[in-house]
């Protein structure tokens, strides 16, 4: 029976003493988790008071998306432009939010023909950006981080 028990706890031993631990600087552990992340997605997108509650990642980026695009397009019917013919198109706007939740215009891209009958749009579409609600910030692993959004807004007018 000893011997049984032995030839059990023998093979138990030599496999404990291969063992081998091997320490990890805090940088080497960050740098592979850094690879292991996908920086193009969030845990949660930024979002309005109406949206905060959403859980649901698609639903929170549309519950976000169509608040911008709402405020957008009430001040813009707001400023009553006038066109001598009329317009069809698509600005897409590329907008951040900063980790502060501040949003901020990087770019607006609209076809010539909509900035000549709207030579002040661009102005506009800043100024409606500018007075958006307040933002919560896109998070990361319970970290606030900024985040780019490329949004297409119809423009119609006749």
């Amino acid at each position: 029976m000893r011997k049984t028990l032995l030839l059990l706890i023998l093979p138990i031993l030599v496999c404990c003493n291969n063992f081998e631990t091997k320490k990890i600087s805090s940088e080497e552990v960050l740098s592979q988790e850094s690879k292991s992340l996908n920086w193009r997605e969030v845990d949660e997108y930024p979002a309005f008071e109406n949206c905060k509650s959403i859980t649901d990642l698609t639903k929170a980026r549309s519950c976000f998306e169509a608040t911008v695009a709402n405020s957008i397009y009430a001040y813009l019917t707001k400023q009553e432009p006038i066109v001598t013919q009329a317009i069809d198109d698509t600005l897409f706007l590329y907008l951040e939010i900063s980790k502060s939740g501040k949003p901020v215009v990087d770019s607006i891209r609209v076809d010539s023909v909509v900035t000549n009958q709207l030579p002040e749009l661009d102005k506009w579409v800043r100024q409606s950006v500018d007075s958006l609600p307040k933002i919560y910030p896109a998070i990361k692993r319970g970290i606030p981080v900024s985040s780019v959004f490329k949004m297409p807004i119809l423009i119609k007018a006749e």
